[in-house]
């Protein structure tokens, strides 16, 4: 049995793995409600789990103070693979998952090195190298663990699943360059940053160079070609059982397309799907008729 809880256990959140995700506003949670019940409480596990270690280190407090969070929480997953009791309730929520679903521990772990990278401050302007190497650890991780949840792991889920989850990611990024920039953080790479003659790394001057626009443009057509990968390992895969994935997919499509529309000169002009749009798009990709992208 694990110890009681201490100042070097996991602070999971009282609140429900489901409460987070309906708080969230999040995307995910269209697709993820409708799911049976078994599989849509392991995805909310999974996306609650995600949610709080991400809030570690985007809340404000001592950057040691986070690491021994983030590093409680690593130890925490450790014990639950090695047959402890969970320490918190969100740890409990995950075991329930774990042991249905056959969940890796290593993609869980994934979650947490992706959110290192944060703290240790190398996502300002990262080669590109290092951004799909975050893409596949806080994206692809999670979309590693879906699959398992949805269907089962095999090359082409496994395949379909990383590039998915680095199209999503690189979606995110270009929809929330102005609130990355806010806490310090500028995903676009520094490789697209050079080619548009933008020498700077720093958010505040990068977001006012005349030159930014090029650099999005750049990196929603690298996104572009993640989902158009996605869709060619797709079409190897068993659709049905991936309905929730497919409709990630149109969702986060049609969000890029958006994006693209906007135009890249004023960046603070936010871009979100309605809630309708998501709920009628999750529908018919619940019941094999997925809408265009």
């Amino acid at each position: 049995m694990t110890a009681p809880l201490s100042d070097s256990a996991p602070r999971g959140t009282a609140e429900s793995p489901a409460s987070v995700a309906g708080r969230s506003g999040s995307t995910f949670y269209w697709p993820m409600l409708l799911l049976p019940r078994s599989k849509r409480a392991a995805m909310f596990a999974i996306y609650a789990y995600c949610r709080h270690v991400d809030d570690i280190v985007d809340e404000p407090g001592d950057p040691d103070a986070k690491r021994r969070a983030l590093d409680s929480w690593r130890q925490e997953i450790r014990q639950l693979y090695a047959g402890h009791a969970p320490a918190t309730p969100l740890s409990a929520a995950l075991k329930g998952a774990i042991d249905r679903y056959g969940l890796p521990r290593g993609e869980l772990e994934a979650v947490i090195d992706g959110m290192a990278m944060d703290l240790a401050g190398v996502m300002r302007g990262p080669d590109l190298d290092t951004l799909t190497l975050y893409c596949r650890r806080v994206a692809g991780a999670v979309g590693l663990l879906a699959i398992r949840v949805f269907d089962r792991a095999e090359p082409a889920t496994e395949a379909f699943a990383v590039a998915l989850g680095e199209a999503l990611q690189l979606t995110n990024i270009l929809r929330d360059v102005v609130e990355d920039a806010g806490l310090g953080r500028l995903y676009l790479p520094r490789d697209l940053l050079a080619a548009a003659g933008i020498e700077a790394t720093d958010p505040a001057a990068v977001l006012t160079h005349p030159n930014l626009p090029a650099v999005c443009a750049a990196l929603a057509s690298r996104a572009e070609a993640r989902f158009a990968e996605a869709e060619r390992w797709l079409a190897k895969c068993r659709k049905g059982r991936l309905w929730a994935a497919v409709a990630m997919m149109v969702l986060y499509r049609r969000l890029l397309v958006r994006l693209q529309a906007r135009g890249w000169n004023d960046l603070s002009r936010g871009v979100r799907l309605h809630k309708r749009a998501c709920a009628w798009v999750t529908l018919r990709c619940m019941l094999g008729y997925p809408p265009a992208s």
